[in-house]
């Protein structure tokens, strides 16, 4: 009787330990890193050539969903909207001609929207966000690789942690319908579009 009271004890402590252990995971997960960007400190640029020169431009407007861990990249996600009405190039003639239906279209389809389905790491802070990017009403398979710069205690916002990331990626523009008519070819406007993300972020710190 006292052996069979003693294997009681013993599955009823194994049992708590383990619904211990997995309520512990669920708090992780619901505590995962939220990060705001800090915009004075951040851009969205991109390049791309007019007959042999590259010509640099940048989206002034921006909002990101970006839940991150580096040890919690199951639960990680980026989800960002980009106006296409901020797009800079510091020429208003030629930006109004962005947003124009021979390019952008901005009045029918006014955002680009990324949205992450999973992130995986490539090497030392270095990852890659898998996802699907809409620009227009196309929408295909993108990937993001992004570099974590590093993460410390902010030293001016008591309570909050800052983060620095960069990312660079490429597209074709004619992959998207950007550029329809005489727009379509690529012997003034260049196809290929460099991006390049500039982020700070912030976070609450963990209690």
């Amino acid at each position: 009787m006292k052996v069979f009271k003693k294997t009681l004890v013993t599955l009823f402590t194994i049992t708590l330990i383990t619904l211990s252990q997995s309520f512990a995971t669920d708090g992780d997960i619901l505590l995962i890193d939220e990060w705001s960007i800090d915009k004075s400190h951040s851009n969205v640029n991109f390049t791309i050539t007019h007959f042999f020169t590259p010509v640099d431009g940048a989206f002034e407007e921006y909002t990101a969903n970006i839940q991150f861990d580096p040890n919690d990249l199951e639960n990680s996600s980026i989800d960002v909207t980009i106006p296409v009405s901020g797009i800079n190039t510091e020429n208003e003639r030629r930006d109004n001609h962005l947003k124009s239906e021979d390019f952008f279209n901005a009045e029918e389809w006014p955002n680009i929207h990324f949205v992450s389905n999973s992130i995986e790491q490539t090497g030392e802070n270095q990852f890659v966000a898998h996802g699907e990017l809409t620009i227009r009403d196309v929408t295909r398979d993108f990937e993001l690789p992004f570099e974590l710069l590093g993460v410390m205690d902010h030293p001016m916002r008591e309570g909050q942690k800052v983060a620095g990331i960069t990312a660079n990626a490429k597209l074709n523009r004619t992959d998207y319908g950007v550029g329809v008519g005489d727009w379509a070819a690529t012997a003034v406007v260049g196809d290929e579009v460099d991006i390049q993300l500039n982020l700070e972020l912030t976070a609450p710190k963990s209690e």
